[in-house]
């Protein structure tokens, strides 16, 4: 006996839904609030306590509750409202307890239905084997609730708002019934939930959704999707669905009609949500082998030391090798079409330069590996991708169907051997090769069923649904009846159509073993397995296995044969070839992330292969954006020397690129999201650079300290440029050579100290006759005969910033414009911040020699004390910086 809980807002349709399983099937339904009417009679335990909580006027003579009068007081007074709830639904839930007890005793029902409008509240979880949600839209509930009940508007509005919101009822419930449509519907949804064998049942519903994996195999005569999980070695498929197109909208693998394909899988994917009971938005999905382009490469990782290597070292490894082949392709690429990759098979793996079948925990100082990369055209993936989109998914993974169908056809344990591998469709036949325990290579030919399936049309008037029938039948039966199109009906012998079809059998069979052969090297492979729908053709794999020169037994379909840790939830489904591929799509996921992720930058769409990794610089320049463009330019710089030594000043920064990402401000390390419209307004380029002489950090104090008179007078140096003294207000130059003077005159000093002297007395430097322009230097001596002070000894001695000869108010207030200068270490050297109050990272890059053009195609590494920055983050002295191009 299965215990289902049911819950939902008030005029969804409980009653109904609960009706309906009562009348169809094995089941008892139990009604919280009929259980709370009966225990609150008079006598019971409930009454007694609600005797003492309540007052008078609740309680008839008869001691029966007025339930109008308590439902007003519930409703006017929360502590009321809390204290009866307290009483009656712990009561209420250990009578149905008890009946649940009791009924699996009897062991006659199937079910047994709870419908509760507090069963999430009140924890029914913990007693019932599944919880429905009953789900109809407010619009319609309203609308029940006017007509049956004759509520007003603001009645049910105050209803509303006392419950749940759909969001915690999705949640909380492991299956939804939409009960908005027609009843049959709502009754076939039912059905379904009642019937369903998958292992749905008694599982974590989020924990489900987390590991379900969707696959979808859009073939060129229908659309396969498979929804399922792995399970350790085991793969359970929960539903799976199988649509045909409308028309011939695909061919050769290729799409064609993009909207009457996204209708397809629009309609698989609703009616897998049926199935499952699940909203689905992701999807893994396989690529024909159309004009399919391979590349074989061999990439190398190394470490700083030692070690243990990750699946996340592993797949870095993966992607690092599918770079290279994507490089190699574009050097060698005769065309204008555009390639992508759609995956990628490892052929050998490398630990320290020896071969090692699986690198993980291993420990390793170097990493690598031999790949074998398969790309395919820009057409053929945009195709797919709108398709998939325009159907309102989101695709996670994208594979080639070889690589899905390999991955269930012929395990690892089996790739030791060389063996072919053909899957063979409507449109094309795609193969891969094993050896040495790798794939060694992949090919197609543009050859399939749709061929014989023409040859059918053309011969006997029909249509191509009415000759994929013939085909089909004429390898089971004797005889074969159909319609053509002047609704004719024929008998004909599947003996005539074997003779039809013999030499499109023929050249297809000859077709796939040449390219097996060219695909092997020209050898022979040991065996060959045949999937999909077209290897069922009769007489097929006889001709083939002639054709490869190899024994019949050699050259076989493969289907529950490859699919024995497959299981299906629909007993219905069949484990053959034409399965194979589908189920491999789901589990490629498992076995390599590979997509792409679309995005609109500057309202331009742009395609980037995901690493994982990628962030809104990576969009800028795959789009081309400048990548100066992206951070403040400073004006125009002054170069000049001072003392003989290179100086910049720099002009004043620009803006900052304003960028945004889905209309919200973000940085150039924002991690992409998949179709985000990202924009950019460039940054800007600032004033150019305006500097005094005055505003050199050197200006006014370095000092040269004489002894005049016996007293020390300190007197800031002078500066010369291009061999001229000027003031403090000189505009430094571009080239300008600027000298720091080590010497004073007499003349000078006496007017730094503002002194009159006695020009009748002789003037004595270093005890030896001197003259108002004799040079003194640092610590000489001078002496002379002083009439009057015009300034204070004592303010002489000290750093004279007030003291220029010229302009001592004027060089205070420079000092007071000179900005804070701060230290930090870049890349364990210590440089200087100079100009600003305060500082943010990207500031650092106007003070290091670090050109920001020379990615090619590296990742800038940022850290700041040991973290990623952002460009606006501010720093401080003795801060830690790193900046550094991460190598591939």
């Amino acid at each position: 006996m299965k215990v289902i809980g049911i819950t939902g807002g008030v005029g969804a349709g409980k009653s109904m839904i609960l009706d309906y399983i009562q009348k169809n099937y094995k089941s008892r339904t139990i009604k919280a609030d009929e259980v709370a009417h009966e225990l609150m009679k008079p006598g019971t335990l409930c009454h007694k306590a609600l005797c003492r909580e309540l007052p008078e006027e609740v309680f008839f003579e008869t001691g029966e509750i007025n339930r109008i009068i308590m439902a007003k007081l519930m409703f006017s007074n929360d502590n009321v409202r809390k204290k009866i709830n307290a009483i009656v639904h712990p009561a209420v839930k250990v009578y149905i307890i008890d009946t649940i007890k009791k009924e699996q005793e009897r062991n006659v029902l199937e079910y047994l239905v709870i419908e509760a409008a507090l069963l999430i509240e009140d924890h029914y979880e913990e007693i019932c084997d599944e919880l429905w949600y009953v789900y109809a839209s407010m619009e319609t509930r309203e609308k029940r609730l006017m007509e049956r009940r004759g509520y007003s508007k603001e009645k049910i509005s105050r209803i509303f708002e006392s419950q749940l919101d759909e969001a915690k009822y999705r949640r909380h419930c492991q299956v939804v019934i939409d009960n908005n449509n027609e009843l049959e519907e709502t009754f076939r949804q039912i059905e379904q939930a009642l019937n369903h064998k998958g292992e749905l049942r008694g599982m974590d519903i989020e924990q489900l959704e987390q590991e379900l994996v969707f696959g979808l195999d859009i073939g060129t005569r229908n659309v396969v999707g498979t929804v399922g999980y792995k399970k350790e070695d085991e793969f359970f498929v929960l539903a799976q669905y199988i649509k045909e197109h409308e028309t011939r909208s695909m061919l050769d693998g290729q799409i064609h009609d993009i909207g009457r394909v996204a209708r397809t899988i629009e309609k698989v994917k609703k009616e897998l949500e049926k199935q499952i009971q699940l909203p689905l938005h992701d999807v893994c999905i396989a690529a024909a082998g159309r004009m399919l382009k391979t590349v074989t490469t061999s990439v190398e990782y190394e470490f700083e030391e030692e070690t243990v290597i990750e699946g996340e070292h592993i797949h870095t490894l993966g992607l690092l090798g599918v770079e290279k082949a994507q490089e190699i392709l574009k050097e060698s690429n005769d065309t204008n079409l555009k390639f992508y990759c759609v995956g990628y098979s490892v052929m050998k793996y490398y630990l320290n330069g020896d071969i090692f079948s699986n690198l993980e925990s291993h420990k390793a100082e170097k990493i690598g590996e031999d790949v074998i990369v398969t790309f395919l055209p820009e057409d053929v993936v945009d195709g797919l991708y709108a398709a998939v989109g325009q159907a309102g998914l989101s695709v996670v993974n994208l594979t080639l169907e070889p690589i899905a169908a390999i991955n269930v056809a012929i395990p690892e344990n089996f790739r030791m051997l060389n063996l072919a591998l053909v899957d063979v469709g409507a449109g094309t036949s795609d193969i891969s090769i094993t050896k040495d325990g790798s794939i060694i290579a992949y090919g197609m030919i543009p050859c399939a069923g749709d061929e014989i399936t023409e040859i059918i049309v053309q011969h006997y008037l029909v249509d191509f649904k009415m000759a994929e029938h013939i085909k089909l039948t004429s390898g089971i039966a004797e005889e074969i009846v159909y319609t053509d199109v002047m609704n004719l009906e024929h008998t004909i012998s599947s003996s005539e159509v074997r003779e039809l079809i013999a030499p499109i059998v023929d050249k297809l069979s000859t077709d796939v073993a040449e390219r097996i052969k060219a695909l092997n090297g020209d050898k022979k492979v040991s065996a060959t397995f045949v999937v999909g729908g077209g290897g069922k053709i009769y007489n097929f794999v006889e001709r083939l296995a002639q054709e490869l020169e190899l024994p019949q037994e050699r050259v076989a379909l493969r289907g529950e044969e490859v699919l024995k840790a497959v299981h299906f939830a629909q007993e219905e489904i069949k484990k053959d070839p034409l399965i194979v591929t589908p189920v491999g799509i789901c589990l490629s996921f498992y076995e390599q992330r590979n997509n792409f992720i679309f995005v609109y930058f500057n309202e331009e769409r742009v395609k980037l292969y995901d690493n994982g990794k990628l962030a809104i610089v990576d969009a800028a320049l795959a789009a081309g954006f400048p990548n100066e463009h992206l951070f403040p330019r400073r004006g125009r710089e002054i170069n000049f020397t001072l003392d003989g030594k290179n100086r910049i000043a720099r002009g004043e920064a620009g803006d900052s690129a304003v960028i945004k990402m889905n209309g919200k401000t973000a940085s150039i390390n924002t991690p992409l999201e998949p179709n985000a419209e990202i924009t950019i307004e460039p940054s800007t380029t600032g004033a150019a650079a305006n500097y005094a002489l005055g505003q050199l950090e050197e200006y006014g104090k370095a000092v040269l300290s004489f002894l005049v008179n016996g007293n020390i007078v300190s007197c800031p140096r002078f500066m010369e440029v291009n061999g001229n003294l000027e003031s403090p207000y000189y505009q430094i130059q571009e080239g300008d050579a600027i000298e720091t003077r080590n010497f004073y005159t007499v003349q000078q000093v006496m007017e730094f100290m503002d002194v009159e002297i006695d020009e009748n007395q002789e003037v004595f430097v270093n005890n030896r006759p001197a003259d108002l322009d004799t040079l003194v230097y640092e610590n000489f001596t001078i002496d002379f005969s002083i009439l009057s002070y015009r300034t204070a000894l004592e303010d002489m001695e000290e750093p004279a910033e007030e003291s220029n000869t010229d302009n001592g108010q004027a060089a205070k207030q420079e000092e007071k414009e000179i900005k804070t200068a701060i230290k930090v270490m870049v890349n364990k050297e210590e440089v200087v911040l100079v100009g600003k109050e305060s500082y943010v990272f990207v500031d650092v890059f106007d003070f290091i020699s670090f050109d920001l053009n020379a990615s090619h195609g590296r990742e800038i590494k940022l850290s700041l004390n040991g973290e990623t920055p952002s460009y606006s983050q501010e720093i401080y002295e003795g801060d830690v910086i790193e900046i550094y191009w991460q190598e591939k």
